[in-house]
């Protein structure tokens, strides 16, 4: 009776730690539901100011075995973590944003990744913009590392008082038609230089950025090979240009993100800011004094481009990629795409999302209660498709430095010339 006893009290103990062990799942990444299913936990690394929180919650509401877990950080730290995981093969998320300028970073650990075409994203490919949903292959064309999510069309910030005192309109669509090519934009700088004394643009790097952003291949080509050096280079046109706004006194000192610079904005110490529709956030939270002030219009086509916007990858270190494809296809629909504008000033890579009802009736308070997204998505759809390179921040940041130089009193040429010695030396390391 004894020895019946043990074994009937062991057989219990068993089925209880067994059960344990499914609730808890053991190793952390499933766990047994209480309708019987295995509950999936998916990590998500995300940057910048979204709502794919309160969106992640709405998916767990609707598909209760899953659990996702969204860690946000710096948008350095979140893809200096990244790269070190998927590098070391180990510790990385089952989704990661990644930034557009950091894409091609990621080219070259392609293996690092899930092919997002074997879990059939063709599917969704006519729902985004033929660019954005491009930018993300291989050199092959065989290969997705992400689905868009969103972008960063820049259009012309301009301060109304600023304009008003130049003498220029301020009606958006006459400013429009004013300003319609780089040299009726340096027509209106003189303009308001002269009758107010104040710069048109804010700084070197927005000089430059005016062409830069645009350009279909800036430092590399899909090669991989250094084109800045190269006769005829079109970054050397950008920076020639910024130049130019500079020796006449059209650019400010105003650094972005630095104090002085959120002062300005909020102030009105320049004209124009020419940016992506992500900016509107930050003013609305960082330049109050200028809320009914400035504008929306759209730049001249020469400086139609894009600055900003991500993609949802999954790294192959994932063992549920059917499940991160899901969520993300679910995420990144245009439906949701719409909630993130609304809540997060997300602005959408899916063009459905341009004709529905929120969206086209959207109005900015800030902005004088102007409808500031119908320009935006006018210039979403004139952006090229670009190549920035895998060392493209590197790279840029050399220029903008040398910019920064000749601001202050250096010789464009030499700056140029010894920046493109500094850059050749970092890519050749």
């Amino acid at each position: 009776m004894k020895k019946s006893l043990l074994l009937v009290l062991m057989l219990s103990l068993s089925a209880f730690l067994f059960a344990c062990n499914s609730e808890s799942g053991g190793d952390g990444e499933e766990k047994e539901s209480a309708s019987g299913e295995n509950t999936v936990k998916l990590d998500f690394w995300v940057f910048g100011a979204t709502n794919y929180e309160s969106l992640a919650k709405e998916y767990e509401e609707n598909n209760p075995n899953v659990e996702i877990n969204v860690k946000r950080s710096e948008l350095g730290d979140h893809h200096n973590s990244l790269f070190t995981s998927i590098s070391a093969g180990t510790g990385a998320p089952d989704l990661a944003m990644i930034e557009v300028d950091q894409l091609d970073r990621y080219r070259e650990a392609q293996e690092r990744f899930v092919n997002l075409y074997d879990l059939g994203a063709e599917e969704v490919q006519d729902q985004y913009l033929d660019w954005k949903w491009n930018m993300a292959e291989g050199k092959d064309g065989e290969f997705l590392f992400g689905l868009p999510t969103d972008i960063g069309p820049k259009a012309m910030y301009f301060h109304t008082d600023v304009f008003e005192n130049a003498g220029l309109p301020t009606d958006p669509d006459k400013v429009s038609e004013m300003i319609s090519n780089p040299d009726e934009f340096a027509d209106a700088a003189q303009q308001v230089l002269d009758e107010t004394g104040k710069p048109m643009v804010d700084s070197m790097e927005i000089a430059f950025r005016a062409n830069m952003d645009a350009l279909k291949e800036s430092y590399f080509n899909r090669e991989g090979e250094l084109l800045i050096g190269n006769e005829g280079n079109e970054v050397k046109d950008a920076y020639d240009y910024a130049v130019k706004l500079h020796e006449k006194g059209y650019v400010g000192k105003f650094d972005m993100w630095t104090p002085e610079w959120a002062n300005a904005l909020n102030k009105g110490e320049f004209a124009v800011e020419m940016a992506p529709a992500w900016l509107k956030g930050y003013m609305t939270e960082n330049a109050p004094d200028g809320s009914g002030k400035w504008r929306v219009t759209t730049l001249p086509s020469e400086f139609a481009g894009n600055w900003g916007g991500s993609y949802v990858a999954i790294p192959a270190e994932t063992e549920h990629e059917e499940e991160a494809y899901k969520f993300s296809k679910w995420l990144l629909s245009p439906e949701n795409q719409l909630k993130s504008f609304t809540e997060s000033g997300l602005f959408p890579s899916a063009p459905s999302v341009y004709e529905m009802e929120e969206f086209v009736n959207n109005s900015d308070e800030y902005f004088g209660g102007q409808n500031t997204a119908k320009y935006f998505a006018e210039a979403a759809k004139e952006i090229p498709e670009v190549y920035k390179g895998p060392k493209y921040v590197t790279v840029n940041n050399e220029i903008l430095t040398a910019l920064k130089n000749v601001q202050e009193g250096a010789d464009p040429e030499k700056e140029w010339k010894d920046a493109v010695k500094r850059i050749e030396g970092l890519v050749n390391r």
